[in-house]
């Protein structure tokens, strides 16, 4: 049965690389540490944040942060709607396996895959999907992001599907009125890295975190001038933590089974689930004005998406797992649009 509440489409925006205490760590009355400035776009470079780096994060995690001034639409947003400060990545390293989490809510894979990692499963991978489940129950979905590259593309239910779209097809379906009933959005990566992940390439030395943070807030501004503002929740969260510092130890959940790389430390039984800290943000008309402190992950926002539409559970890990209810408040007067 599906619950009592209007939202009828939902859009998950993920951005890369970057903890809770990286972003928002002084936001007046979150559980965040200050930290030394980081600069945009950062020195040294994209610090490494793969499983090793992770588990030597406690000497090696880059201790800076981004302010106020750095990320300006985020921190607004953060006042007019809801912000998580208890909000985990599902796993305990980089893009990949997260990625799959938010689609799919369980990853064969610990590492982004490389034909070097042979420790771990090749590409691609056979799970069952959020985005399939919503076509077996005639609900629509799409994922929009840099065309020629997508996590979709990854697993062999998803392949080849004519909703995964180029992210300029964004702000046309949402000026029409017709976006699907859940999008995942992701921003390009070139000529200039909007998702916030570290510039390399040809894209070195610009900036990141302030452009990519304005993109996203034009995705948001677009969406809540819309005539499905009244009926939408956007999710803005970041895939990993990108090699950032973060005060807060991510709690246990189960431990990797499989095997790890020959040299560096051992991945045997280490900590899979959960990786650290993230921000999210939670923009609706329904969203609960303030600092929500429930204990939140990833798989969470698979895990309101199937609540909200009726579907069934894809397996124990979301089946387990909150469904964001904290965040909302359906029965209170509709917040205006973000600004």
């Amino acid at each position: 049965m599906q619950p009592h509440n209007p939202i009828e489409h939902v859009v998950i925006i993920v951005k890369e690389n970057h903890t809770f205490d990286n972003y928002f760590g002084s936001f007046p009355g979150a559980n965040g540490a200050t930290l030394p400035a980081a600069q945009d776009p950062p020195t040294g470079g994209d610090p490494p944040h793969d499983h090793a780096a992770w588990l030597e994060r406690a000497a090696h995690a880059v201790k800076l942060q981004y302010g106020e001034k750095d990320i300006p639409s985020y921190f607004s947003f953060a006042r007019q709607f809801t912000l998580c400060d208890n909000y985990y990545t599902e796993v305990a390293s980089q893009s990949e396996p997260n990625h799959l989490m938010l689609i799919a809510a369980a990853s064969p894979v610990i590492d982004n895959v490389s034909k070097t990692r042979t420790y771990q499963p090749m590409e691609p991978f056979n799970v069952p999907t959020l985005p399939k489940a919503l076509e077996r129950a005639n609900l629509t979905w799409a994922a929009y992001g840099d065309p020629g590259f997508s996590y979709f593309d990854k697993i062999e239910e998803l392949k080849g599907s004519p909703n995964i779209l180029p992210w300029t097809r964004f702000d046309g379906d949402v000026a029409a009125g017709k976006l699907p009933n859940v999008s995942w959005m992701y921003a390009p990566g070139t000529p200039v890295e909007l998702s916030e992940h570290p510039p390399s390439g040809k894209s070195a030395g610009q900036q990141t975190v302030k452009l990519g943070s304005q993109w996203t807030a034009d995705r948001v501004r677009s969406l809540g001038q819309s005539s499905m503002w009244s009926s939408s929740v956007i999710f803005v969260t970041w895939d990993d933590w990108g090699g950032w510092y973060d005060h807060v130890n991510p709690p246990f959940k189960d431990n990797w089974t499989g095997a790890g790389p020959a040299k560096g430390p051992s991945y045997t039984n280490t900590q899979f689930s959960y990786g650290n800290r993230v921000g999210c943000l939670v923009i609706s008309p329904y969203s609960k004005q303030g600092i929500a402190k429930g204990f939140h992950s990833h798989v969470s926002l698979v895990k309101f998406c199937e609540v909200t539409f009726g579907i069934n559970p894809l397996n124990a890990r979301d089946q387990a797992s909150d469904d964001m209810a904290e965040c909302f408040d359906f029965k209170q007067k509709p917040l205006p649009q973000p600004h």
